[in-house]
């Protein structure tokens, strides 16, 4: 049996925030999930999914109106849990964000 990757959203809070993405945005991110649990995640790389810090990774997408970020962290059964999504205001994702992301990693990561 081939194992193969999975991605899932931490929370409810964490789909709303998908919900608020503009559509083009919207599917791009379900086009990088779908590339991960196709060919995995060891694959994928730039430009779709990039090291942030630690055990944070994000993917990249882009539409018409702009930037987004989708961050993740890898757990057990070779899942990828989506822990924060937004939209990007800055060239570097902001602290505040990878904080946030990194305090609702925990609950992964424990």
């Amino acid at each position: 049996m081939v194992m193969t990757w999975s991605v899932e959203t931490l929370s409810e809070v964490v789909d709303k925030e998908l919900e608020t993405l503009p559509a083009d945005m919207r599917a791009r991110f379900v086009r990088i999930v779908q590339l991960i649990e196709t060919v995995g995640l060891p694959p994928v790389s730039l430009p779709h999914v990039r090291h942030l810090e630690g055990p944070l990774w994000e993917m990249r997408m882009t539409g018409r109106d702009g930037i987004a970020r989708a961050i993740y962290v890898t757990a057990s059964g070779m899942r990828v849990v989506v822990v924060r999504v937004f939209v990007k205001k800055s060239q570097r994702t902001p602290r505040r964000e990878i904080e946030l992301a990194l305090n609702r990693a925990q609950e992964v990561l424990k």
